[in-house]
């Protein structure tokens, strides 16, 4: 595994060795690196190999590829641009992607992703950047370019790698949640909130459904796409206005259910990995969590080998993600 929890001075002199990095870590520590080949996000919340999961102000999450990464290119999108994203990537190698949560670009490629011209083509990855949560509504979450040095609240930046022609890099998903037996629910519009919902075809308020049936809203909307299990996390269930805000966009011709509950997420978690084989620690380059399955399977201080990494305020392998782990391999050919 490619990803430490570093001091800043480490990470200092890693930059400035010329090494190829992937960082995260909280707005104020990320301001003090040196420029170098490197693209960081906001966040203080980390999951790491000797103490789990953790919360810090001081640490940086580094994600070191310079081993594997021949050459690097930067390239900075805005919502409009990023359309390109999927066609402009690497031949041969791989995209790692930071958005700003809540940004302009952040909700335009969440929406709009699997329309965007050669979706899935070449492996996508990478996480949407927060704040810690006490700083919710006082700070913004921000990406910052390295090689420029500039720290942005509205833009997507994608560090473009190229692999030696041994390498190949494969994109991995976790997700611990399975449709339930309930009711299957659609939506008559794209967006990341909404008032009506059909359920078995019969329109309902949703947020008075969700009351009604004492819906557990920890537990995510979950989609079957052609075989892809996907979640849409709540936001909010407000019954006084009579609309239900989302974490990730819910999409019209999707089927969703309500998920079944996950008792114990670490045994559970194990337990995955187990059935789908063991995942050899040495091939994960990068991996990270979700911040909803930080809080709500009490992840501090627990283990999820072979993964570490930030936890993030969104997951992106390929397109947007909720409630689940993302990771890339890097395997010879």
């Amino acid at each position: 595994m490619q990803q430490t929890i570093s001091t800043v001075s480490d990470i200092k002199q890693k930059i400035e060795a010329g090494r190829k990095l992937l960082l995260a870590g909280d707005e104020d520590i990320l301001r003090q690196l040196p420029k170098g080949d490197w693209i960081a996000g906001t966040i203080p919340y980390f999951i790491s190999a000797t103490e789990g999961g953790m919360v810090s102000r001081e640490m940086i999450c580094a994600t070191d590829i310079t081993d594997f990464a021949t050459d690097i290119e930067i390239v900075t999108y805005d919502s409009n641009s990023l359309a390109r994203v999927y066609t402009e990537g690497p031949k041969h190698g791989f995209s790692f992607i930071l958005l700003p949560a809540a940004s302009k670009t952040h909700l335009s490629f969440a929406l709009n992703a699997p329309n965007y011209k050669d979706f899935g083509i070449r492996p996508l990855i990478g996480w949407v950047a927060g704040v810690h949560l006490s700083d919710l509504g006082k700070k913004t979450p921000k990406v910052v370019n390295g090689q420029t040095g500039e720290v942005l609240e509205d833009a997507a930046l994608v560090l473009q790698a190229q692999l030696p022609a041994n390498k190949v890099a494969e994109i991995g998903i976790v997700n611990l949640f399975e449709q339930g037996d309930g009711d299957i629910l659609t939506f008559s519009s794209d967006g990341f909130a909404a008032k009506d919902v059909m359920v078995n075809g019969e329109k309902r308020n949703f947020a008075a459904y969700i009351v009604k049936n004492k819906l557990d809203t920890k537990l995510p909307l979950v989609a079957d796409y052609y075989g892809a299990l996907v979640n849409i996390s709540f936001q909010d269930v407000d019954e006084v206005e009579g609309q239900v805000k989302f974490y990730a966009p819910v999409f019209t011709g999707i089927r969703y259910k309500h998920a079944r509950p996950v008792l114990d997420y670490v045994k559970e978690f194990n337990d995955r990995l187990t059935k789908e084989g063991s995942i050899e620690s040495t091939r994960v380059a990068f991996s990270c969590n979700c911040i909803l399955n930080y809080l709500y399977s009490e992840l501090e201080g627990k283990k999820t080998d072979p993964f570490t990494g930030p936890v993030t305020f969104g997951e992106i392998a390929y397109q947007l993600l909720n409630q689940t782990l993302v990771y890339l391999e890097i395997m010879d050919v």
